[in-house]
């Protein structure tokens, strides 16, 4: 037996939030709609939806939602609304955190070569 039970309007602003983080999560990490779609066995439109809020992502999805954005369900469902200031990506706080890990010496080479290419850029 399948019933729908009303939505609340704080469950219609929270899904709205998470959709938006859901978007930022998954350009964090530079892939599509389709291609997110096509890791959780859907179509692009289930993915446009949850990302405007207009579908609710089912539960049992969080997990695979989560390792497909490499990101944790807590990071994934957070009560505060993204940032829209700017700031590293998740992606790249990510790579700075595995380069701290590294040793100096490959810590020290990983600075020169950012170095360089930031002076050719700019």
């Amino acid at each position: 037996m399948k019933f729908k039970l009303p939505v609340t309007d704080s469950e219609t602003e929270f899904f709205k939030i998470f959709g938006q983080r859901l978007a930022l999560l998954r350009k964090a990490q530079g892939i599509t709609q389709s291609e997110l779609g096509e890791l959780l066995q859907l179509d692009q439109t289930a993915i446009a939806s949850y990302e405007v809020g207009r579908r609710r992502v089912p539960l049992s999805l969080l997990p695979l939602l989560a390792r497909s954005l490499k990101v944790s369900i807590a990071e994934l469902i957070e009560e505060e609304a993204p940032s829209s200031k700017p700031g590293p990506t998740p992606k790249l706080q990510r790579q700075i955190d595995q380069v701290s890990q590294l040793p100096k010496a490959k810590q020290k080479f990983v600075s020169e070569m950012l170095e360089t290419v930031l002076q050719t850029a700019g």
